[in-house]
């Protein structure tokens, strides 16, 4: 991919952050980080959507799976309430709106806990309850380092800068969608479960995802000493996001191989 006639391979995206207009040009960026590291290129989704029955739906591997990507995900949807540089009435409005989207639903629901009825639903045995998950302490004990990595790096980097939030939601819809995919291959209905059809339906992550490039483009128009932290935090995130998948796997390939699942954390 080229951007502003520098082809993205040749350079890493954090040099891109010295050069004149890359303001203009950090949708493209960011968009370049999504390609490099694009969460369905993953084996991870592929390995679960292939194994057998009986394996995809032991209730702990369930479990197991709810437990480290409900752990990334929460990690995220908590730390977006600390974005930095959104101060004035008009961002503050427009953060309350992501806020709301994700914890604000009808009936008291919020995005967490349609997640955790979706992996009910299929009968996964929870690890931890939905109030757990809110000590990155307590998940110290339960998830491998890959995933904790991420949990902290996402509770620290994004009160620092916007470029993890960037990151996280353009590449959200692309996991969503595997996920969803994966595991419809041996439940059908779980596609149907609010968590992901209402989030399809109404573009929910593409939204986010434009939103967050927006506004961080606005920012860094005021603020442009701000974007090379903002493009090096973006490129953190990716690839700690990486990790989640790369454990999500070998818990997969352990479930395989026959391991029994209070062995898949490590």
């Amino acid at each position: 991919m080229f951007v502003g006639g520098v082809h993205l391979e040749d350079r890493d995206p954090i040099e891109l952050g010295f050069g004149s207009g890359t303001i203009d040009e950090f949708p493209s960026v960011i968009k370049a980080l999504l390609e490099e590291h694009r969460p369905s290129r993953m084996p991870f989704f592929r390995h679960l959507a292939d194994l057998p029955f009986a394996v995809a739906s032991d209730p702990s591997l369930l479990g197991q799976i709810h437990l480290h990507y409900q752990s990334a995900m929460h990690a995220t949807r908590a730390a977006v309430y600390y974005l930095p540089h959104l101060d004035s009435p008009s961002l503050r409005k427009r953060k309350l709106q992501i806020l709301i989207d994700d914890d604000g639903l009808p009936g008291g629901d919020t995005h967490h806990y349609q997640l955790s009825r979706a992996f009910r639903n299929i009968g996964a045995v929870a690890v931890l309850g939905d109030e757990e998950f809110g000590d990155p302490g307590k998940l110290s004990s339960h998830v491998n380092a890959e995933t904790l990595r991420f949990v902290r790096l996402a509770r620290k980097l994004y009160a620092r800068s916007l470029g993890p939030w960037c990151v996280v939601e353009i590449m959200s819809v692309d996991w969503m969608q595997a996920l969803a995919d994966a595991l419809s291959v041996h439940f059908p209905q779980f596609i149907n479960e609010p968590y992901f059809e209402e989030c399809f339906s109404q573009q929910v992550e593409e939204r986010h995802a434009a939103e967050s490039l927006a506004v961080t483009q606005m920012v860094l128009r005021a603020r442009p000493g701000l974007l090379s932290e903002t493009l090096r935090d973006a490129k953190t995130m990716a690839a700690a996001l990486d990790g989640v998948w790369i454990h999500l796997d070998r818990i997969i390939r352990n479930a395989r191989r026959g391991k029994s699942a209070d062995r898949f954390v490590q």
